[in-house]
């Protein structure tokens, strides 16, 4: 291997490598943060760029920290584990005006500050591959390693909520006990928040939380592995659900008089119940305030009309029709749908919600306009952004149709690059104004950049 000695990292880029160079070429530093001098040896060396980790530092950076995970280095998850809580957030804050900039040509008005929570233990949603592998002694349940398809071997995960880690080794040895062990080839964990109750307090709650595993077999599972899990299930106070084949064919089975799946938005007063296999949001503390940001920033009054577009099952659309006349929901699954309609039934807002199934991918200025005006709209779009609704709503600006445009506009988005995509149309073809942007901190300790971004027009 090429050894080079002595490179100046000279930025850090969002999947957490320094940026160096040597002899005019680019080098991707695994593991080297800004300001350090590092050895590196090489990994791959093409023509216009080299990759290689740091093996050797000349000089540290003060933002370097001993990673908390003893799995750090191998499993994929969080590569960012070895820097600095407030630097993390820089770089993620860097990386969203770096793609408004350059992506869109904007920079806002003004940045907001980052929605930030617990570091640690945060998770509440997470999907593990299980494998069979006799050269490692049997089943791995975990996530894949760094740029690989392998398994991690973990024994425990410190993102994911306490109890989820506590009992991965377990879980781990009981799949590899039943019979269809080779033919399980993922797990996936939801965690809720238990029904309020007035003779316990907040803490106790939240250590007896709803706990679901949901089982993912191509092969029915025998009487003997039935009677493992119910075991398993009552040791570990947990739910077994199981899933032979799409997401919709994920039924409970056992215990079967268990409690639902919820979460609670406590501003609005709601608790939302839903399926484990629903969309949710992974990290429930952050969610809790991006939805009060996000209904802060909307400056809704108590006569106007609102939209939630990509709204799922109603996260933002609940907590929108506390504080408006009426708010319309607009998902693509059906099932979604159902669920906002349940949850908006159950805290009495059914007067002022209304839901509609339809593909925001495809919809154009004749669309929109058929849906009336909204006098605020809220966008929560997947990582493909929310281009069709963009090039509609500015299709309405420029054919002088601006009685149908929202006063105000906030897009919360999981992709800096679709949301400086989009709001370059916004602001370019529609004339909106980019009034404000920030970061929000759903994945901590890992690559990924959530941010919302707030826009207007006439004022």
């Amino acid at each position: 291997m090429q050894l080079l000695h002595s490179l100046p990292i000279e930025s850090v880029d969002l999947e957490a490598q320094g940026l160096a160079r040597h002899e005019g070429k680019v080098v991707f530093v695994e593991n080297a943060l800004l300001g350090e001098v590092v050895d590196v040896e090489v990994t791959r060396n093409k023509s216009s760029y080299a990759k290689g980790r740091a093996v050797a530092w000349q000089r540290e950076s003060a933002q370097r920290v001993n990673p908390k995970c003893r799995h750090y280095g191998v499993c994929g998850g969080c590569s960012m584990q070895h820097i600095d809580h407030a630097a993390q957030l820089a770089i993620k804050q860097r990386v969203l005006e770096d793609n408004l900039w350059h992506i869109g040509r904007l920079r806002p008005e003004s940045l907001l500050p980052p929605l930030d929570g617990p570091s640690w233990g945060y998770r509440t949603r997470a999907r593990l591959t299980a494998r069979w592998v006799d050269k490692k002694g049997g089943m791995l349940l975990g996530f894949h390693e760094r740029r690989s398809s392998y398994v991690a071997v973990m024994d425990s995960c410190e993102i994911l909520h306490p109890r989820v880690s506590q009992m991965l080794p377990a879980l781990k040895e009981l799949l590899g006990t039943l019979t269809i062990a080779r033919r399980l080839p993922q797990a996936e964990v939801a965690v809720g928040d238990p029904e309020p109750d007035g003779h316990v307090t907040p803490e106790q709650s939240r250590q007896s939380p709803v706990i679901v595993w949901v089982l993912r077999i191509l092969e029915p599972l025998t009487p003997e592995d039935e009677n493992r899990l119910r075991v398993f299930a009552d040791q570990w106070q947990v739910q077994f659900w199981l899933q032979p084949g799409g997401p919709q064919t994920a039924t409970l089975f056992y215990p079967l008089n268990a409690p639902a799946l919820a979460y609670n938005l406590d501003e609005f007063g709601l608790r939302m119940p839903y399926s484990p296999v629903d969309f949710t949001q992974v990290n429930p503390s952050i969610n809790q305030l991006m939805v009060k940001r996000a209904v802060d920033l909307l400056e809704c009054e108590p006569t106007d009309r609102a939209a939630d577009f990509f709204c799922g099952l109603g996260n933002f659309t609940c907590a929108i029709a506390r504080s408006v006349a009426n708010v319309v929901g607009v998902e693509g699954s059906g099932a979604l749908i159902e669920r906002a309609r349940i949850n908006a039934n159950r805290h009495g807002l059914t007067a002022r919600t209304a839901f509609l199934t339809g593909n925001l991918f495809e919809v154009d200025q004749q669309w929109l306009a058929d849906q009336g005006r909204f006098d605020r709209m809220l966008w929560d779009p997947p990582r493909e952004g929310a281009q069709a609704l963009s090039q509609a709503l500015s299709a309405l600006a420029q054919a002088g149709r601006l009685e149908l445009l929202p006063t105000r506009l906030v897009y919360v988005s999981c992709n800096p690059a679709t949301l400086a995509r989009d709001a370059a149309i916004l602001v370019h073809e529609g004339g909106f104004r980019l009034r404000q942007a920030g970061v929000i901190n759903m994945f901590p300790h890992t690559a990924h950049v959530e941010s919302i971004a707030v826009f207007s027009r006439g004022d």
